[in-house]
């Protein structure tokens, strides 16, 4: 299996999706409850296409349970990152170490190899994407850090079990499906409970926002699921974490934060690693 140039368009488009949804809990007062409401929502968009198509067969369910449990834990990790530390910094370092760990989990577990010219383009986008969060003061957010590596683990972890119970399942819709409608729940239920109060109130308000943010998380997943299914595993859990870049781009756009030596190395660190990977 190789990267074709349909599937790099379309990975890099899930990307760009990625980088908004995160972006969305940024912004919010309460990132926990925030991250919570996006799940909700995403279970609900996604519960008629599971009724329509029905469930997936028997053997990928343990796949789909391993998946709810470790995400749980990404859920409280990524908002711990984003409550700790900026966008700049959280993001680049928990999505830029993942997916040298999905090469070496995919390798270790599934015995997927991946050339070297592989590898080289999975060095190529990690060490941009961390280029792109070096100016950001790594050492001075601790917290930050302990949460954003700790979610670089989980990240590996869930992307390797979906990525193969996805391939398992022989309808990737089915499997996306059921597991976005249970995905959300175990995490909101704990955070609602915490919340109590709050969440009526802060979702009345929120909850159009919500709706794009969980649009766009449920569409980046389903096409980075369906990626793994045609290319290998470790390369597209490399391609998609371009959406650093996106996200440092809409920043300096948008919100006129500084075009940086280190954001500018790891822009091109990054471009040339999406060419390497689609040579490889």
């Amino acid at each position: 299996m190789t990267i074709t140039w349909p599937v790099l368009l379309l990975v890099m488009a899930g990307a760009l999706m990625h980088a908004g949804w995160n972006a969305l809990v940024k912004s919010s007062s309460d990132k926990l409850l925030d991250t919570a409401l996006i799940h909700v929502l995403c279970s609900l968009l996604a519960l008629p296409v599971f009724l329509y198509l029905g469930p997936p067969p028997p053997q990928v369910w343990p796949y789909v349970l391993a998946s709810l449990v470790i995400h749980v834990g990404y859920y409280f990790a990524l908002a711990g990152a984003l409550k700790h530390g900026d966008l700049g910094l959280a993001y680049p370092l928990m999505r830029g170490t993942a997916p040298l760990l999905v090469a070496l989990g995919s390798w270790a577990v599934l015995g997927e190899a991946i050339a070297p010219l592989g590898w080289l383009g999975v060095c190529l986008v990690s060490g941009g994407v961390l280029m792109l969060g070096m100016s950001a003061g790594l050492l001075r957010h601790r917290k930050a850090v302990a949460f954003a590596l700790s979610n670089a683990v989980l990240i590996a972890i869930y992307t390797v079990v979906d990525g193969q119970g996805a391939r398992l399942s022989g309808n990737v819709a089915q499997y996306v499906a059921l597991l976005f409608v249970l995905d959300g729940w175990p995490f909101a239920v704990l955070v609602f409970f915490q919340r109590k109060g709050q969440v009526w109130h802060y979702s009345r308000k929120r909850w159009p926002l919500a709706s794009v943010g969980a649009l766009a998380s449920l569409g980046s997943y389903a096409i980075a699921l369906w990626a793994m299914t045609v290319a290998p595993i470790a390369l597209v859990a490399a391609l998609r974490e371009t959406s650093v870049l996106f996200a440092v781009m809409l920043g300096v756009w948008l919100l006129r934060e500084p075009w940086t030596r280190w954001r500018m190395a790891g822009a091109l660190s990054i471009a040339a690693g999406v060419m390497t990977l689609r040579l490889s």
